[in-house]
């Protein structure tokens, strides 16, 4: 059973599988459940970091990753929300074993390190500052925008756009959807 392409976004030319797909794809293979175990708390002596193992099993197979997110990990909006992206993050590493997606799954990603480069989020692999900010969105950022804003249920006008506002309004719909976690 092949991935939907619609589960798979392209950020700065290389493709990443969301946690949706994963799951998806998991469900037509027969998963049975997924349990997630906190490992650590985060606290001041640990710098904040949460860490869960994520076990799936599936017809007698079982499969087991960890996931860790801290607020140096994650963007400054998904900080009170650390012990949810570690679990996340665990079980989509799970996930990519059972299924067999090698793609890194978008989740896992350090997001925060991804804009604070100063990179954009659509398809090109030149950082945001050198991109003009009057040229029109790429077809990728129109296609990603026009997904996020299904799935997080938001009416966005595309007309006025450019590639930079583009690049920031991915950047928000990804923050409101995995708030939503």
């Amino acid at each position: 059973m092949p991935l939907n392409e619609k589960f798979v976004i392209n950020l700065q030319g290389k493709n990443f599988v969301t946690y949706e797909g994963l799951l998806d794809l998991a469900h037509q293979q027969e998963l049975n459940s997924i349990s997630v175990e906190l490992l650590q708390l985060p606290s001041a002596d640990n710098n904040n970091t949460a860490v869960c193992k994520a076990t799936i099993e599936a017809n007698g197979r079982r499969f087991i990753d960890f996931g860790d997110a801290s607020p140096s990990s994650v963007r400054s909006n998904l900080a009170p929300h650390i012990i949810r992206m570690a679990s996340t993050r665990a079980k989509a590493r799970a996930l990519r074993d059972f299924t067999n997606i090698g793609m890194t799954a978008l989740e896992e990603l350090d997001l925060k390190e991804f804009e604070e480069s100063g990179l954009s989020l659509d398809e090109g692999k030149e950082p945001m500052q050198n991109a003009a900010s009057d040229d029109p969105p790429t077809k990728r950022q129109l296609e990603t925008i026009k997904k996020l804003a299904h799935e997080i249920e938001l009416e966005v006008n595309v007309e006025a756009l450019t590639k930079r506002t583009a690049a920031a309004l991915i950047s928000e719909m990804l923050s409101e959807k995995y708030k939503r976690h």
